[in-house]
């Protein structure tokens, strides 16, 4: 059994994660991953050695975003990662045990504690999520026919994909060989566009249409994506008429994706709605006290108590707070006090909130739905759909990011600070005319910034 009892045993693990979540080969990792060395970890930042700077160039250009996704995944919270050269260090690397000075906290704490499962078992029921949660489980069991099909709606980090893992667990578990397929909306947009590029949509039809569940998170995703919401209506006429189970979340109401196909809407709302809220103050303390059990790490009452008052709005950051606390004491034996939880809060909650968005995912969402290459938006040609969609993006922009006028200018190929107000303007004003069309921009903005 593997304990994580040091920076050594996080970083090993974040190296297995890597190799299986992106496929690297053996001779990669030998070469590249497990020659670093971890030096230190200091609140939200790492600090990795390696022996030569050409190394260390190659790995931030490839192995960086990897490293530190798997970091975020494993101490439950998002960790900058600083690769350096030994010579940079000043003196000779201690051992890591003397460096982060830490002793096994718990010898039964295994790697797996540190991905857990989300169940229905380790998911808190309280009057915020309480009808989701029921109508959630009966599903798992088939028992669907009255809630199909079921729309969870919510806030990100409520527990929304929590119900919908707990959902492929429980019946992967009580129905061997079933076919279920869970997916965010995103991942089955691209895998749509990539099939008819491809030209094998076929392939793509029946991958979805053999389902005997379809799991979808983030629903609202594919509002405005003519192509893709055409065929989404068909999978989900299919798999309706056949009682496959369909669960689809969202980040609001069915009738509130003003973007999205009436008829879509309609399907959407005809099984059973259910939303989930912030919980209550009791159901915050139970996630604590459940998550710190889960961890095999004791906190006491009073900070249980300050964190509950302190976190109201997102689970996920409350569960996060636990998580931090629990790597300070593990890898620095730094004990959980309320002063502690205070700074931990501090970086938790701003390690959540928006970060800026890449000009570049802009471009290709609005290109995705205008069926626009983000090569020709960039370019200068002025057919009528590309130079909609340019200004459509232009002023995605600078609602999402704020940029200036000149920077948004450079990045569509050095138009001047005229066209981009301009372009602002115009769709200010179609927006105004336009009802429709105002759904379609209000809709990109929603989407960008809830997957940032």
């Amino acid at each position: 059994m593997n304990s994580l009892s040091s920076l050594a045993d996080i970083y090993k693990c974040v190296v297995d994660n890597c190799v299986k979540v992106y496929d690297i080969s053996g001779p990669a990792r030998e070469l590249w991953l497990d020659p670093l060395e971890p030096v230190k970890m200091e609140g939200n930042k790492i600090t990795l050695a390696t022996n030569v700077e050409f190394k260390r160039e190659t790995l931030n250009n490839l192995y960086l975003p990897y490293i530190e996704e798997q970091f975020k995944v494993i101490l439950g919270v998002p960790m900058k990662v600083e690769i350096v050269v030994d010579s940079e260090i000043g003196s000779p690397k201690q051992p890591i045990s003397e460096i982060i000075n830490a002793e096994p906290v718990n010898k039964e704490m295994d790697i797996i504690d540190r991905k857990i499962t989300y169940t229905f078992d380790n998911f808190i029921v309280g009057p915020s999520n309480n009808l989701a949660f029921a109508a959630a489980k009966a599903v798992s069991q088939k028992q669907h026919e009255k809630y199909n099909p079921l729309f969870i709606y919510g806030d990100s980090g409520l527990g929304k994909t929590h119900l919908l893992s707990a959902i492929q667990h429980e019946m992967q578990k009580n129905y061997p060989g079933i076919n279920i397929i869970y997916i965010p909306a995103e991942t089955f947009t691209n895998e749509f566009l990539h099939s008819i590029s491809a030209n094998n949509v076929e392939v793509f039809d029946e991958k979805y249409r053999s389902a005997d569940a379809l799991l979808i998170d983030d629903i609202q995703f594919i509002a405005g994506k003519e192509q893709t919401e055409e065929k989404f209506f068909h999978i989900f006429n299919e798999l309706y008429n056949q009682n496959k189970v369909i669960v689809l979340t969202s980040d609001r109401p069915a009738k509130e994706i003003k973007s999205i196909s009436d008829r879509l809407r309609t399907r959407f709302s005809s099984g059973l709605i259910a939303d989930v809220k912030p919980p209550e103050y009791e159901t915050r303390l139970a996630i604590i006290q459940r998550k710190a059990e889960l961890l095999h790490f004791n906190i006491s009452e009073d900070v249980i108590d300050y964190i509950a008052t302190k976190l109201k709005s997102n689970i996920r950051q409350i569960e996060g707070v636990v998580t931090k606390l629990n790597a300070l004491y593990m890898v620095s034996q730094v004990k959980p006090t309320i002063a502690v939880a205070q700074n931990v809060i501090k970086d938790i909650v701003t390690d959540h909130q928006p970060i800026p968005v890449t000009v570049d995912k802009i471009i290709s969402e609005v290109g995705k739905i205008y069926n626009i290459e983000p090569e020709d938006m960039r370019s200068q040609r002025r057919t009528a759909n590309i130079s909609q969609a340019r200004k459509v993006a232009i002023y995605v922009i600078q609602d999402v990011t704020g940029l200036p006028y000149e920077a948004i200018g450079n990045e569509f190929n050095g138009r001047d600070h005229s066209t981009v107000v301009y372009a602002i303007k115009s769709v200010k004003e179609e927006m105004e005319k336009d009802s429709s069309f105002r759904s379609v921009v209000e809709d990109i903005i929603k989407n960008i910034k809830a997957n940032q």
